[in-house]
């Protein structure tokens, strides 16, 4: 059966793009277009049309009801319509929460000391080697269903805590498995060079050989990937090793994309550039050198503002980035170390609050600039006829600028998915 939904006596429709536009930069960052007291018509979870109540697009509106007898309606009774999130960057598949380490920070621990004593990314490793592919998807469906509860309309998740072949090729079958699930699109990240095991401490070289010449190719034979990742930083994969495993990734057909700069100036912009990367995600070190070898690039600077706040590090240069005339992306970042969080509306406040961006930024980069960092532009990220219907209804809000001002709290009333109504499954 046809699935048709009308959504009436919208107070904003906002995000409205051409559908050809794939990325905002620079000052079109600030453009949220939008139509005040305006409807939607979807069609099988595609955007069909939409437009004002009562001017000449109402005439269009009254085909539709003379049409479509029996679609659904929703009189959204003046609250906000926006398209739904695009998280790029999480790590939603892992074993167990690391609370313990929250602790240790409290007391004055950095985060490269808790690394260097076994926990971190180490710590996680440990607890997911030990549970079944069956137990890390139930736990991941059920985070992937809570993220779709705060908004998130499509999402990319990585592997990386299982740092041994069968463990990384266990986690991207359980990536895989919610991919075959999941009601929104799911965009699956080889991390193998996500840090070095214990045993491969002093032999680095060797556990590089291990992803190129046996993970990767079981990686490409399975399909179990669209994208391949490397943390570039102090402590963990020199720019040398980063661009020997890309370079490799991309002979499989991996596109590139780089963890860099969250603990220093360590030139995991400038290789993520030289790989063509579709993103180098944290950059919390980013001077005018990242800058201007971003301009020259495709490559998508993704910040994470919620690891910032966690583990109280700098933030992005977002302000920096988008008066220089560059696209800028947001994601949650959502993994059990750095953050344990997947709200995308705390994101937004976050960006805002401590990175200096208007409401409207904050949100063309949590939208429209996610999904062209996971490829997804056509289909998502922003209000255009042809593409998914993946929607937040706010609650009855007075402005937009209160969705990051009332930070804490979701301002969301309904999600829709693929031109439905979602309720999270028992």
């Amino acid at each position: 059966m046809p699935q048709h939904l009308l959504i009436e006596n919208i107070k904003s429709l906002y995000g409205i793009t051409n559908p050809a536009t794939d990325k905002k930069s620079g000052s079109q960052m600030s453009e949220l277009n939008s139509i005040e007291n305006s409807w939607i018509y979807t069609k099988d979870g595609i955007i069909q049309s939409f437009g004002k109540m009562y001017d000449e697009t109402h005439q269009s509106l009254s085909a539709i009801l003379q049409k479509e007898p029996n679609l659904t309606r929703i009189n959204a009774n003046r609250q906000f319509l926006l398209p739904s999130f695009v998280d790029s960057h999480t790590h939603l598949v892992f074993a167990k929460t690391r609370e313990e380490e929250f602790v240790m920070r409290i007391k004055g621990k950095s985060y490269e000391e808790i690394a260097a004593a076994g926990g971190g990314i180490l710590n996680s490793a440990a607890k997911l080697q030990q549970m079944s592919e069956d137990e890390l998807f139930e736990a991941a469906l059920q985070r992937l269903y809570e993220v779709i509860g705060y908004g998130t309309g499509a999402i990319e998740i990585k592997s990386g805590y299982g740092l041994t072949v069968a463990d990384e090729i266990k986690m991207l079958r359980v990536i895989n498995r919610l991919k075959h699930v999941s009601p929104i699109p799911i965009k699956a990240t080889f991390l193998g060079a996500h840090a070095f095991p214990a045993a491969y401490k002093n032999n680095r070289e060797a556990y590089i050989n291990l992803i190129i010449k046996e993970m990767l190719p079981i990686v490409a034979q399975e399909k179990l990937a669209d994208y391949c990742d490397v943390f570039c930083d102090q402590g963990f994969f020199t720019v040398a090793e980063t661009d020997l495993i890309l370079k490799a990734a991309a002979n499989y057909g991996l596109k590139a994309k780089i963890h860099g700069n969250e603990l220093g100036y360590t030139g995991g912009v400038q290789i993520a550039v030289q790989n063509h990367a579709l993103s180098v995600d944290h950059l919390e070190y980013t001077g005018d050198d990242e800058i201007n070898c971003l301009k020259n690039s495709e490559t998508m600077p993704v910040g994470l503002p919620n690891c910032s706040f966690f583990l109280g590090i700098p933030y992005a240069p977002a302000r920096k980035m988008i008066d220089a005339g560059l696209p800028f992306c947001l994601a949650s970042d959502y993994n059990p170390g750095s953050s344990p969080n997947g709200r995308m509306g705390f994101v937004i406040s976050l960006a805002c609050t401590q990175m200096k961006l208007t409401p409207e930024e904050a949100l063309n980069a949590a939208t429209i600039n996610g999904a062209f960092a996971i490829e997804l532009s056509k289909t998502h990220g922003s209000i255009a006829i042809g593409k998914i219907a993946n929607f937040i209804l706010t609650k009855p809000i007075p402005s937009l600028a209160f969705i990051p001002y009332n930070f804490g709290n979701d301002c969301i009333d309904t999600i829709i998915v693929n031109g439905k109504v979602w309720i999270k499954p028992n």
